[in-house]
């Protein structure tokens, strides 16, 4: 029968919450598959053919859907994975979930109807989104446009869904648990970026546009048009208040509170990734 101590498979190990639950299950001396297109072997979300290399000898499983569980055709994957991890001998599964998003909890129940032990991290947006992916270039650029209002979102800092992950899939106490993850505080988009100007004494100006003119601007940065709909989705539909309620999840998952932003602002500005160099 296969332990915790075999070998554990990060899905998405290349991205924000995969690579820091990678380096941290490395640092612990624990065997480690990366799941990623690069690695060997190589997964692939959209080849279900890499599937079962990826998972021979794996005891648990990290889970995180890209480009998101939103999409359409996620949670038929999601299923079809779990099935064939489950069929493999993985006994822990670990599913990377958001809130607010119809289609993500329809991924959590199949994770939670498996039939194998499960832990579910809901999560709000990422405080790592404004220095690792999607608003950097504007950061840096001093004027971030997006279509979003003024509404107020509690976002979580990565590294403790690294945290609490890491502790699901190698410790007992997170069995059957669904920790919806959030900061201590929520913030508007316009006042995370003004704590951002403030922490690395910068002018940067936060402007809500209306969606349409997102769109045209996501067209013409020649993205896809799937992203583009996704992109929209999440700041139309899933940015409309109902997330903005602060939650214990990290307290109940660590027993301490969650990370603030204003330190996350302060890390990663003494980092220098902010710094506007034009």
């Amino acid at each position: 029968m296969k332990t915790y101590q075999d070998r554990i498979l990060i899905l998405g190990a290349t991205g924000k919450t995969g690579s820091r639950i990678t380096q941290r299950l490395k640092t612990a001396g624990l065997p480690v598959r990366l799941g990623s297109r690069g690695a060997n072997p190589p997964f692939d979300w959209e080849d279900q053919s890499t599937w079962e290399a990826a998972l021979d000898g794996v005891a648990a499983v990290y889970i995180s859907y890209q480009p998101d569980l939103a999409v359409p055709g996620a949670v038929e994957t999601i299923q079809a994975f779990t099935d064939l991890a489950v069929k493999s001998g993985v006994g822990k599964l670990v599913l990377l979930s958001g809130r607010g998003e119809a289609e993500a909890e329809q991924a959590e129940r199949v994770i939670q109807n498996s039939g194998v032990d499960w832990t579910i991290l809901r999560c709000s947006w990422f405080f790592q989104n404004f220095s690792e992916a999607h608003f950097l270039e504007p950061i840096l650029q001093g004027d971030v446009a997006l279509p979003v209002g003024n509404i107020a979102e509690p976002f979580v800092d990565v590294e403790d869904i690294a945290e609490i992950a890491v502790q699901a899939l190698t410790r007992p106490g997170h069995s059957g648990q669904l920790y919806e993850l959030t900061g201590p505080r929520a913030l508007t988009f316009a006042e995370a970026v003004d704590e951002i100007a403030r922490g690395t004494g910068r002018d940067i100006r936060f402007v809500a546009v209306p969606p349409d003119a997102y769109r045209e601007a996501l067209e013409q940065a020649q993205l896809p048009a799937e992203l583009i709909n996704l992109v929209l989705y999440l700041f139309t539909t899933v940015l409309d208040g109902r997330n903005t309620l602060v939650t214990d999840g990290v307290q109940r998952a660590l027993g301490r509170p969650a990370r603030d932003f204003s330190d996350y602002v302060r890390r990663t500005a003494d980092t220098g990734v902010w710094a506007n160099e034009g």
